[in-house]
């Protein structure tokens, strides 16, 4: 799920972005406005048509900006969630194998590029379909992805692979403000999933969303540590702990999930190397500020941000990644161990994911009862649906 819109105002340090990029924005858009209407005035007696064309592709439609998000937490107005459909098994490549556990290498050895259990994907879909009636019905809006044929093999100048699927918009799209981001991931599998979300992003550009696309890698060999030394989930820890990642720094990637907005302040955990972080504190610079935290993790590249700050004083990371220590002005709330059954092998949704529809409110997943206690004591409301 992405976080598109969330309702004007907030709290730790959104209040600030708002308040002062709103006054800003009606003062430069009303100066901009007329300086532009003067000048496509003058520029249309000479050349009529041209201005016209012009106008026709880059004038956004004059409405409010759709896109508006500056944290995890303010009351949420609209959201994009995924889709399991045709979803397919990721080849085993070095980059999926540095970022699951040993005992599941057969199932992807043996099903890599072929589809995952029908009746998996049945439930995936149900499941996910009810998640979004659930949120309509709690008046958000929901905006939904295209359905893609994941199945055929496409060929680069680097590698040959064939799709995975378009269910977490968390990992590939970031929202900052009125820009939406377009993360340079580093799966194979995950070279074209942005086709699936480009229909959504150019509606929200013509309506005056900001559009950003990184670098996109070209995931040549290059990109990956080929010797990556994958024995142990101890190894895992150690490497993790020791900086070393899956990918070099031949060129910048990251997931978009790797990132968790505080109004100015974005952190961000390790999952690769540091150029696709440098490459976003550059690009984010002056206004946003870029902190790096790192977890003792066995598989660093996740679909996941490390904690959820709810903007209630406190935050709530997950359990193999711990805050490193007391912030203060934050307590920490440590979560129960997750419900979910070990026989699943990869997550179409991930572990404790949760998503804050307001300060009181958060949606989680009906089956993990004991994560509900916990919100129920720190006295949030609970929306259940199942997406195991």
């Amino acid at each position: 799920m992405l976080r598109v819109r969330c309702l004007r105002g907030g709290s730790r340090g959104a209040e600030a972005a708002h308040l002062i990029g709103a006054m800003l924005g009606r003062t430069m858009t009303g100066w901009v406005q007329g300086a532009f209407q003067s000048y496509s005035s003058s520029a249309a007696a000479a050349q009529p048509q041209r201005a016209l064309e012009e106008n026709t592709v880059t004038e956004p439609e004059l409405q409010e900006c759709p896109v508006c998000a500056y944290n995890e937490w303010d009351p949420l107005e609209e959201v994009i969630v995924g889709r399991a459909e045709n979803a397919r098994v990721p080849p085993f490549t070095v980059e999926v194998k540095a970022n699951t556990y040993e005992k599941h290498w057969p199932f992807y050895q043996k099903y890599g590029g072929q589809s995952f259990p029908e009746d998996h994907l049945k439930k995936a879909v149900a499941e996910i379909e009810e998640m979004c009636n659930i949120l309509r019905m709690e008046g958000v809006t929901v905006q939904r992805p295209e359905p893609m044929d994941w199945s055929f093999e496409y060929n680069t100048p680097d590698f040959t692979s064939t799709g995975m699927y378009a269910a977490m918009p968390r990992d590939i799209l970031m929202v900052v403000g009125n820009e939406i981001i377009e993360a340079p991931m580093a799966w194979r599998s995950r070279f074209f999933e942005y086709r699936a979300y480009r229909p959504l992003i150019k509606e929200y550009f013509r309506k005056g969303a900001k559009w950003t696309t990184p670098p996109k890698p070209t995931m040549s060999d290059e990109l990956y540590d080929q010797e990556y030394p994958i024995r142990t989930v101890e190894d895992r820890h150690k490497l993790a702990a020791q900086g070393k990642f899956v990918t070099t720094e031949h060129e910048p990637c990251f997931d978009a999930a790797d990132f968790i907005r505080a109004g100015r302040d974005l952190f961000v955990q390790r999952s690769y190397k540091h150029m696709g972080i440098e490459w976003m504190r550059r690009h984010l610079a002056p206004d946003y500020k870029v902190h790096i935290i790192s977890f003792k993790d066995p598989t660093p590249c996740t679909s996941t941000p490390p904690s959820t700050s709810s903007g209630r004083d406190w935050c709530c990371p997950t359990l193999t990644r711990p805050c490193p220590s007391g912030q203060p002005g934050w307590t920490v709330v440590t979560p129960p161990t997750p419900l979910i059954p070990d026989g699943m092998i990869l997550l179409l949704l991930a572990v404790h994911e949760c998503l804050d529809a307001d300060p009181k409110r958060v949606m989680c997943d009906a089956n993990e009862h004991t994560i509900h206690k916990m919100f129920e004591n720190l006295g949030i409301k609970t929306i259940k649906s199942y997406f195991h």
